[in-house]
């Protein structure tokens, strides 16, 4: 796999993760609504998908070492891969109950970070376990906070 070919599919997995885990946790805690999460999941994948593109775009720009191929490249594999995989979190919340959902979500979630996480290492030489630990606890502590986030808003706001 080309530079700019790993640049997009590694952001767009890792925040297609983050991103997408955080939200659909939050709203789920917030307003326990799998309309609200469903809306939520495809307006990041959509949104989300766009900016982290041109955050790439703008970056490998940035760098004056890329062709402009490259560049192109390395947007669009990260918008298509953001794009497709915060989808992917779509699929358990259309089919089970949303607790169960977003249960099956986190698995899924950092089940794909974790082996993202191990080729990363693996490539690098790096030490395995600590890479994949250090970004799914990463991860966790997403998940986590924007859980006690959601259910503030809720106290707060509702």
């Amino acid at each position: 796999m080309k530079h700019s070919e790993k640049v997009g599919f590694s952001f767009g997995i890792t925040s297609g993760v983050i991103t997408t885990l955080g939200l659909m946790v939050g709203l789920h805690s917030g307003t326990h609504s799998k309309l609200v999460v469903l809306g939520g999941i495809i307006t990041i994948a959509i949104a989300d998908a766009f900016s982290d593109a041109l955050g790439i775009h703008i970056s490998e720009e940035s760098e004056c070492k890329h062709s402009r191929k490259e560049i192109w490249t390395s947007t669009l594999t990260t918008f298509f891969t953001k794009l497709f995989f915060a989808l992917t979190f779509a699929v358990p919340v259309l089919l089970l109950e949303l607790t169960t959902a977003v249960a099956v979500s986190i698995v899924w979630g950092l089940l794909a970070l974790g082996w993202l996480s191990y080729r990363v290492a693996r490539e690098e030489k790096e030490n395995v376990w600590k890479v994949v630990f250090e970004h799914i606890g990463i991860a966790v502590v997403v998940i986590i906070i924007t859980h006690f986030v959601g259910d503030f808003v809720a106290a707060v706001f509702v």
